[in-house]
């Protein structure tokens, strides 16, 4: 059940380490699953409880629950698994303190993962009334997520794998789409075709809405059935392995609109023209400018979003969105090997119409790889 070679988790490790020294660290405190799943192959959603892998010049040990003692044993090459009871007088971390004594790291300087739903503020608050004055921590949130950034060749096909069954999902949307079809119905073959193709549950729902609904850009409970005249956006991901590659349309039921052709139109050439700068040395917020001044020259200013994409990777619940977004102030600089989901969203209050594309590409040193076999044309049913 583990996804990569020893050689892979090694040569991560070995990244770690090298990062650890250079920031003056003796040691992390992972708390965001997406770093345990990188480091060790560790896959669970026990996250939602307190756990924590700590990382020291030792090695790995895991602090969990008893619930994912063989799941951690099956999934990753963690070999030092602690339980801590489950108590409702119990306090997991006290325990974790305990085994930092143990570590012989009294008195030194831990990283932590504070930007992570793994992490409560309750079970933080908890954690820095345990440790008192013992340890210094320092804020390491960024540290293996920048390490994630750059995929290797298994990530990348995985990452691959992703992009053929985010086909294969709009594929079988299109199947279904047509007046009088329920949303409920397309969600279900688009999650159908994953699954079916060996794929796994996306970080966050996949995004459906009809009608006034096509201009909502997250879930909402409810479905809804389709008229003779409509506009249907969906967002959604291919997911393997956990790595996840986006894709976004808004499908038109019947006949479009005027306004439906120019917004089309606009949001093409908006996401040209940002997959155009996808390649090593650009930055993300010269990407989201693009896709801003695109956007605006040609009237659609009160309708875009203050951001058009981010980084994908492997990734959990609550969002497959990675923290590095194409927005006003992201100084990450891209380079070969990132994966990035570009989209361009248009949504004009006063009209009810929707208008969006999105996909998922590769940056190479040489310009976007797309990695999706779909093309941009407008889709009609």
């Amino acid at each position: 059940m583990r996804h990569f070679t020893p050689q892979e988790f090694a040569t991560r490790r070995e990244q770690l380490d090298r990062e650890l020294e250079q920031r003056g660290l003796d040691g992390l405190l992972c708390f965001a699953q997406e770093s345990m799943y990188w480091l060790t192959g560790y896959d669970t959603f026990g996250f939602c409880f307190f756990q924590c892998l700590l990382v020291d010049h030792k090695g790995d040990v895991l602090l969990t629950r008893s619930a994912d003692r063989l799941q951690a044993q099956l999934t990753s090459n963690i070999e030092d698994i602690r339980i801590y009871m489950d108590d409702v007088a119990a306090n997991p971390a006290e325990d974790l303190v305990d085994l930092i004594r143990q570590r012989g790291l009294a008195g030194q300087t831990l990283g932590i993962e504070l930007d992570t739903h793994g992490l409560t503020a309750f079970n933080y608050l908890r954690l820095r009334e345990a440790l008192g004055d013992g340890v210094r921590l320092v804020d390491a949130s960024d540290l293996i997520s920048r390490l994630r950034l750059i995929k290797s060749e298994q990530e990348l096909a995985y990452t691959r794998k992703a992009a053929a069954l985010a086909d294969d999902a709009f594929d079988a949307a299109l199947r279904k789409i047509k007046p009088g079809a329920g949303e409920g119905d397309i969600l279900a073959a688009m999650q159908g075709a994953i699954f079916a193709g060996g794929g796994d549950y996306p970080g966050n729902e996949f995004i459906i809405g009809s009608g006034p609904n096509a201009l909502l850009v997250r879930y909402a409970s409810g479905t809804r059935t389709l008229d003779a005249q409509d506009q249907l956006t969906l967002e959604w991901s291919g997911v393997y392995r956990h790595y996840h590659a986006a894709m976004m349309r808004t499908v038109i039921i019947g006949q479009p609109t005027p306004l439906h052709h120019r917004m089309h139109d606009v949001c093409c050439q908006a996401l040209l023209n940002c997959e155009a700068q996808l390649r090593g040395g650009e930055s993300m917020e010269a990407v989201f400018d693009t896709h801003a001044q695109t956007l605006d020259q040609a009237g659609f200013k009160s309708a875009r979003l203050n951001a058009c994409g981010y980084s994908l990777g492997a990734r959990f619940t609550p969002s497959w969105m990675e923290r590095e977004m194409f927005r006003k102030g992201e100084s990450t600089i891209l380079q070969s090997g990132m994966v990035m989901f570009v989209h361009i969203i248009l949504v004009d209050h006063d009209t009810a119409t929707a208008m969006t594309t999105g996909r998922t590409s590769l940056v190479t040193d040489a310009g976007a790889e797309v990695l999706s076999k779909h093309g941009l044309g407008l889709v009609t049913n």
